[in-house]
């Protein structure tokens, strides 16, 4: 296989010297595959957005307009998809060394660069346009989602490159896709802050066990090198311990939204913990979901907890228990 540096982006057929002639059919499969669309599982991120904004609004029923939440997911799939066009792109002659990922459709020389350019740059511009028509407040958000995924992956920044800032920054995008499910339903509040804190640092945990899971399963500290610039100061002990510090952060920052907000939601903390539980464990599985987030489905268990989990979540987010306020009422010293 001919050297590429890892910056180029020149995709060509992984075993020749020169490019092969791709079918047609088998060329506009690869850029349909490297859209990512099943990846759209994780527009339910917007759906804690959505869900505390009506609950701390309360609007009537017939005020909930479901035109804009439909625009709305539209707009944040495309976006999405042209952010998953660009690291399918740049992040091909290091999938090249991967044992799974080598057999993406860029990783094989599939794909045309130049149309893959102007798939992402389109993507973005008609995701931006249905931003827009919501308003202001979700165009800003839609476009930062944007810029982030340029930041992760665009020299000279590249954070996916640079340890601890590589999950730091790709987990901005769950605090941003919780803003898009709040500003689909309202443009006039802003989110509690610590709201947004505790799904960004919840956002680094998974994507800490993700990098953890990829470590041990490339096995070699050279090899996990050679396939990601920012395993060279990672190990397992030091992945493990930041995955400790963001659960700890996202647990605080989600009791002090507990406690200023609404606190029967402190009922939670348990299925919660259980379902945190549930995903470490996960990590350590040979090719585990962990590294797949789409395909999360495929472990039942998990899944289940995670809908138990949910529905207490949005039953607590809208039933008072007086108990539960007496119960935690702040002593007087």
């Amino acid at each position: 296989m001919p050297s590429q540096g890892p910056e180029s982006a020149v995709l060509t057929a992984p075993h020749t010297d020169t490019a092969l002639p791709v079918p047609l059919r088998v060329r506009l499969r690869a850029h349909i595959a490297i859209m990512r669309l099943d990846h759209s599982i994780k527009n339910i991120f917007l759906l804690p957005g959505i869900a505390v904004a009506l609950s701390l609004l309360h609007p009537r029923l017939r005020d909930v307009r479901l035109l804009p939440i439909g625009v709305g997911v539209l707009s944040v799939t495309l976006i999405a998809c042209s952010n998953y066009v660009l690291n399918e792109l740049l992040d091909a002659p290091f999938d090249r060394l991967h044992p799974h990922k080598c057999n993406r459709p860029a990783a094989l020389g599939l794909v045309d660069s130049d149309a893959a350019y102007a798939q992402w740059l389109l993507m973005m511009g008609v995701g931006m346009t249905l931003a827009a028509w919501i308003g202001l407040h979700f165009a800003v958000a839609a476009f930062a989602l944007w810029v982030m995924g340029c930041i992760y992956n665009i020299r000279p920044l590249r954070t996916k490159d640079i340890t601890y800032l590589d999950v730091l920054t790709e987990s901005v995008n769950n605090p941003l896709r919780m803003l898009l499910g709040w500003y689909m339903v309202t443009q006039v509040i802003v989110p509690p802050t610590s709201m947004l804190c505790a799904y960004w640092m919840l956002g680094c945990y998974f994507m800490g066990l993700k990098r953890f899971s990829e470590f041990r399963e490339i096995g070699s500290q050279q090899g996990a090198c050679a396939y990601r610039k920012s395993f060279e100061h990672y190990n397992e002990r030091s992945l493990l311990g930041s995955v400790v510090f963001y659960a700890a952060m996202a647990m605080l920052m989600f009791g002090i939204f507990v406690v200023r907000y609404r606190i029967e939601l402190i009922l939670s903390f348990p299925f919660i913990a259980l379902l945190m539980a549930m995903y470490f464990d996960l990590s350590f599985k040979d090719n585990s979901a962990v590294q797949h987030p789409e395909k999360l489905y495929r472990e039942p268990s998990l899944m289940l907890t995670a809908i138990f989990t949910t529905i207490v979540m949005i039953v607590l987010l809208n039933v008072h228990v007086p108990m539960v306020g007496r119960i935690f009422t702040p002593s007087t010293w």
